[in-house]
């Protein structure tokens, strides 16, 4: 009798004198796909050969499995019979990675077991605990919460005032704001950007809009709303007179690829998505890849594996995902297998239209709330300094300058003179 092949989930092992190789490969299988299966008494060609069990085998084998991989997983051990032979099958599944047997950190790949280096050691540890963005401290402890509180009135969920930030997973132990609590605050630090780029390279930028210094949400809704703003629509006569419309890029797409690129970016490398424009496509950048235990065919069937779980039931609350996974399928038949790019380190998904995009230089003017207060502020004062923009519009002085790099580079105001004695001339 023949069990196949060996492979990311599978190992054979003669016997149960193989029992340290065995282990390796079970912590290498669960670095890999969360889940894996040894089994004792079949050779590595995938022949059955049998093995030999006394009283205590299954006893003593479940023991060395929890004690020596860490952190601790409970196998499922039993016993097959084929052709008067027995086969002992353990299987042990776990999502707390990275696991180690007797200290070595490995990682399945086929049938082989590699070593891990240092950074996907770090990777493994960060991208994919589900609760990382919940228990990591916020360097920035001075947060507010106006703009998440509206969303949740304007979606009439009651809201305990008291309870709130506590409810929604934003204080740790300590009483200190984490992570989670910085990214959906008034004033986080995270910069989201759309860019858009002249032809079908980087080598000519025409703008850059920056969304974020908010709650995340908001800042999502503001670069999605801009990017929707450029869709064009074209009628195609065709040679029986029929008339088809066809738009610069699929909505619900767009929509879909850039709230999973908000939702499962790996935030541990504070590498915000980002949404690049070229004349021939759209591209929408995550961080982190996909989880190492999700297959690429169950990513493609929509199988739905969040990485930040609590960030995901705040995003369901208030209506922005659905834990459905309708949203690589929906972009499937748009646009097929060819427009997911995923490697270890990024998922990019490209839209790539149908025809060129207009140039409109009116897109400029689609300026970002932040950028038009900065903007009227300064058409209105051209002497004004800096931190009195700050006490006008409510920003902080480094977002400000940020503000000014950019209405520079979009030529919309200009420097006369030095910074101590010069002035702001708006374009």
């Amino acid at each position: 009798m023949n069990f196949g092949f060996e492979n990311e989930m599978v190992e054979f092992k003669s016997s149960l004198s193989q029992l340290s190789r065995a282990l390796e490969s079970l912590s290498a299988m669960l670095n890999k796909r969360g889940k894996g299966k040894i089994y004792f008494g079949v050779d590595d060609k995938g022949e059955l050969v049998g093995v030999q069990i006394g009283n205590k085998t299954l006893k003593d084998l479940s023991h060395e499995i929890t004690s020596r991989i860490k952190p601790q997983v409970i196998p499922s051990i039993s016993i097959e019979t084929y052709d008067d032979k027995n086969v002992i099958v353990c299987y042990a599944e776990g999502r707390n990675k990275p696991y180690s047997a007797d200290g070595n950190y490995l990682i399945r790949s086929g049938s082989e077991n590699k070593k891990i280096d240092p950074d996907l050691l770090r990777t493994l540890m960060f991208s994919n605990s589900v609760e990382y963005i919940s228990t990591l401290e916020s360097f920035n402890q001075e947060l507010t919460f106006n703009e998440l509180r509206q969303l949740y009135l304007s979606k009439k969920i009651k809201i305990n005032e008291e309870q709130f930030l506590y409810n929604l997973g934003f204080v740790l132990s300590n009483n200190k704001f984490n992570e989670l609590a910085n990214l959906l605050s008034d004033n986080n630090d995270y910069s989201i950007k759309v860019v858009r780029f002249s032809g079908k390279d980087k080598s000519n930028m025409v703008f850059r809009n920056e969304y974020g210094y908010r709650c995340l949400l908001m800042a999502m809704t503001d670069a999605f709303n801009y990017v929707k703003s450029l869709n064009e629509t074209r009628v195609q006569i065709s040679g029986n007179l029929s008339r088809e419309e066809m738009h610069l890029f699929d909505e619900d797409s767009l929509k879909e690829a850039w709230v999973n690129a908000c939702l499962h970016t790996n935030w541990a490398k504070r590498v915000p998505p980002a949404i690049y424009i070229y004349d021939d496509r759209i591209e929408i950048v995550s961080t982190g890849g996909i989880p190492y235990d999700l297959p690429l065919e169950s990513f493609y069937k929509g199988v739905s594996y969040p990485i930040n779980l609590q960030l995901q039931r705040i995003m369901g609350q208030l209506g922005y995902v659905e834990q459905t996974g309708h949203g690589v399928i929906t972009i499937l038949k748009a646009y097929g297998k060819e427009a997911f790019n995923i490697t270890e380190n990024n998922v990019v998904v490209t839209l790539r239209f149908p025809f060129p995009i207009s140039s409109r230089e009116a897109s400029k003017d689609l300026l970002t709330p932040s950028q038009k207060k900065v903007y009227e502020t300064i058409k209105n004062d051209p002497l004004i300094k800096t931190d009195e923009i700050s006490k006008v519009t409510k920003l902080s002085i480094p977002s400000i300058n940020k503000i000014i790099a950019i209405l520079k580079q979009l030529k919309k105001i200009e420097r006369i003179g030095s910074n101590k004695s010069g002035y702001w001339l708006a374009l």
